[in-house]
């Protein structure tokens, strides 16, 4: 049994996790899974849950995290006309393959499968951001239709199995591509959405039916855990767009970076302890 000096340090995780969450998603275009992911994890441990229900319910549950913050995020850019929508219409197909195939999986992968893709990508991100990107580029310019497909199902497939809204993901692409910055981190804002709406209800349908999930939950989405992250992230995603337009994002990339290795250490010890 939870005692009540738990539930207010959970409450108070939740919503500091939630600020965080929305400011990322402005600041650095994506949806803030990095966060949620590794929180949520956390709390639905404490609360008694194990591993294998734990994981894949962390991911659903950030997954519909991000679709509000995704969509306020995206909106705040896009009325800065820094949107590269041409670019989303070519990844809206390839990014909802991915996201089926991911969610898909999820309902029979074992925990450590949602762990260690998350260590992989996210130590790859950290790389890039601790270095600030030197030696980071393979063209300066996107390439075909073709090689986008492929990159968008793969950035819809991983961000699916992360429950991560594709933003770091889609950033690392287009900057390898030579697309400027702060079109990037726009851009990625808008595949948030592209990822986080069908990972949502990916992750209902995976988890419907299983035994062990919270009675608030459909499927793998946690409704009580939505509902108490969800008002301090719209409260700071707005902020979190006015600073990616106005301010050196240097430290902040490093923090993250940090962030990123942290968690990702977090992970490997659960998988080997």
């Amino acid at each position: 049994m939870t005692d009540f000096g738990t539930v207010l340090e959970l409450l108070f995780a939740l919503a500091v996790s939630g600020a965080l969450i929305g400011f990322l998603a402005g600041l650095f275009g994506i949806g803030g899974g990095a966060i949620s992911v590794p929180v949520f994890f956390e709390i639905f441990g404490l609360l008694g849950y194990p591993a294998e229900i734990s994981m894949p319910l962390a991911v659903g549950t950030s997954l519909a995290v991000i679709v509000p913050t995704s969509i306020a995020s995206a909106r705040g850019h896009w009325h800065r006309g820094t949107v590269d929508m041409d670019l989303l219409r070519i990844w809206a197909i390839p990014i909802l393959i991915g996201v089926l195939a991911g969610s898909l999986i999820a309902r029979y992968a074992d925990p450590w499968v949602f762990q260690l893709v998350f260590v992989v990508v996210a130590t790859v991100i950290a790389t890039r951001l601790l270095t600030g990107g030197k030696g980071w580029r393979v063209a300066e310019h996107l390439p075909g239709r073709a090689l986008l497909n492929i990159y968008g199902g793969v950035i819809g497939f991983l961000s699916a199995l992360m429950g991560i809204g594709g933003g770091a993901l889609s950033n690392l692409v287009m900057t390898l591509h030579g697309v400027p910055i702060h079109r990037a981190i726009s851009t990625s804002a808008g595949v948030g959405v592209l990822i986080a709406i069908p990972g949502t209800i990916g992750y209902m349908i995976a988890g419907w039916g299983k035994p062990g999930l919270p009675p608030d939950s459909v499927g793998f989405v946690s409704l009580a855990t939505f509902a108490l992250t969800i008002p301090t992230a719209l409260l700071t995603a707005r902020l979190g767009v006015r600073l990616a337009h106005a301010l050196s994002r240097r430290r902040l990339e490093v923090a993250f970076g940090l962030f990123l290795l942290t968690v990702s250490a977090r992970f490997v010890y659960s998988l080997f302890a």
